[in-house]
């Protein structure tokens, strides 16, 4: 594992497109610390009382949205061998070297429905309306704060998958490939 490409991923995608998965499975395969923004910004949330489907991102203050891109920022700068998830983590790093920048895409709307319906216990409807709703409140947000940018436009990234074609270990391979990895079998 000496000579990979890159020595830390960033993993980018909207809602239920497949990011947390690939993370997982990428980090449990190189054996990398695995950093889920979604995560430490849910803990941070449930601290204050605050419930996710029902608020989301116009919940936080600007100060705070910029103090967890400040983080990712500064994480990705310092840290190696980590996969690091979150929704502007290539946009963020998109002029840092040493990353390897994934953008996981879903082309099939329907599927991410059902994948937030069946995670967070919601009817199809409530899992619609949650994708949309925080999309739409997290892009205002966004260029609010950081100008009039296509976040996850395909230039910042080394590689973009559509989960809507390609399974979990299939995904993991495409970027085990990009990175030169080599399996001990």
């Amino acid at each position: 594992m000496k000579n990979l490409l890159f020595n830390k991923v960033a993993i980018s995608g909207h809602a239920a497109v497949g990011t947390t998965t690939l993370s997982n499975n990428l980090s449990h395969e190189l054996g990398w610390e695995y950093i889920n923004v979604g995560k430490i910004q849910r803990a941070y949330d449930i601290s204050l009382g605050l419930k996710e489907h029902e608020q989301g991102t116009t919940a936080h203050t600007d100060a705070h949205e910029r103090s967890m891109d400040a983080f990712t920022k500064k994480t990705l700068l310092k840290k190696k061998n980590i996969v690091y998830e979150a929704w502007l983590a290539g946009f963020i790093s998109r002029e840092m070297k040493d990353i390897l920048r994934v953008l996981v895409i879903c082309s099939n709307f329907g599927v991410r429905v059902d994948r937030v319906s069946n995670r967070d216990n919601l009817s199809i409807k409530e899992a619609r309306h949650f994708i949309q709703k925080r999309e739409h409140e997290n892009i205002i947000k966004w260029k609010n704060l950081y100008g009039d940018h296509d976040f996850w436009n395909p230039k910042y990234f080394h590689l973009i998958i559509d989960t809507a074609k390609s399974g979990p270990m299939e995904t993991l391979g495409i970027v085990l490939d990009k990175l030169g990895y080599n399996r001990k079998i």
